[in-house]
């Protein structure tokens, strides 16, 4: 069986994978390898070319989903096999919300732009977007005030509520300007446009 780790190894130098956004890639990558055509075309292409790289025992074998390989062991243990500690209740809810905020921030970024304010004249009605709301994701009011990790992120702090990331958010990508600039394939070009807007919430002084 392939290991993920080399394909990480192989690819650690792209700062969109090793970021804040490498929870949300990784669960992407564990679809793919489920039903390729559950991901999106440009991502399945790239997960394609990962297949071609050699797992860490020099084998050519192909990567498999590694959920259910999770979930055999967790079985085990249940059944009084080898003991395997898995990870539940308070903990495994606040590692899902960890890669629910990093997918938040991605939807923005992707997505945001076709809900900003780009009518003066209040003629035409925003659409509505499942993906930038909080609850699409499974948060609460009662989430607004946790802290979570905003590295990945040009706001200028390395953790925020909740509540003020979407603020930044909304003002930076759902504003008066509509930036679109994920479609480039350049993960440097990428990560200097997120700098340029999101450092002064797409409000330039002129």
């Amino acid at each position: 069986m392939s290991d993920t780790t080399s394909v990480y190894q192989a690819y650690q130098g792209n700062t969109y994978l090793f970021g804040g956004n490498a929870p949300y890639v990784e669960e992407m990558y564990e679809n793919y390898l489920e039903n390729p055509g559950s991901v999106p075309d440009n991502w399945r292409e790239y997960f394609d070319a990962l297949q071609h790289v050699p797992a860490v025992d020099g084998s050519n074998a192909k990567d498999v989903p590694h959920l259910p390989v999770i979930n055999a062991f967790a079985e085990r243990a249940k059944q009084g096999g080898t003991k395997v500690v898995v990870a539940t209740g308070a903990d495994s809810e606040l590692g899902r919300k960890r890669t629910a905020v990093q997918q938040l921030i991605a939807a923005y970024r992707n997505v945001g732009q076709r809900w900003a304010d780009l009518d003066p004249l209040k003629r035409t009605e925003r659409p509505a977007i499942p993906e930038l709301e909080p609850s699409f994701y499974g948060f609460s009011d009662a989430d607004q005030e946790t802290v979570f990790n905003t590295s990945n992120t040009f706001f200028g702090k390395e953790s925020m509520p909740l509540r003020e990331l979407i603020n930044a958010l909304r003002e930076t990508y759902c504003g008066s300007i509509g930036a679109e600039y994920m479609y480039a394939t350049d993960q440097n070009q990428k990560r200097w446009w997120q700098e340029k807007l999101e450092k002064i919430r797409s409000k330039p002084s002129f």
